[in-house]
């Protein structure tokens, strides 16, 4: 792998361990799916496979930002508005 890709994927890994800590199920739980679905495809050395597998990483790191996103937005409505319909 170059090395411009490992250090792609070394960021990818560390941006989402990092966005892991608030995961609904648990940091432990997204740590080992993490760490699974990464060495799953560890003796990937295509190129062009590994920057597929960047992109979806990379996807799957807008969804978890679009999830903590929409939990704050629930946090915030329910503080300030209440359900009851005059």
């Amino acid at each position: 792998m170059a090395n411009s890709l490992r250090s792609e994927v070394i960021k990818l890994y560390k941006n989402l361990l990092y966005l892991g800590r608030e995961y609904p199920k648990g940091a432990d739980y997204f740590r080992s799916r993490l760490k699974a679905a990464f060495l799953k495809n560890k003796d990937e050395t295509d190129p062009e496979k590994i920057k597929q597998l960047i992109a979806r990483g990379e996807f799957v790191m807008k969804e978890l930002e679009a999830l903590y996103f929409l939990r704050k937005y629930r946090a915030m409505k329910q503080r300030y508005y209440s359900d009851d319909k005059p």
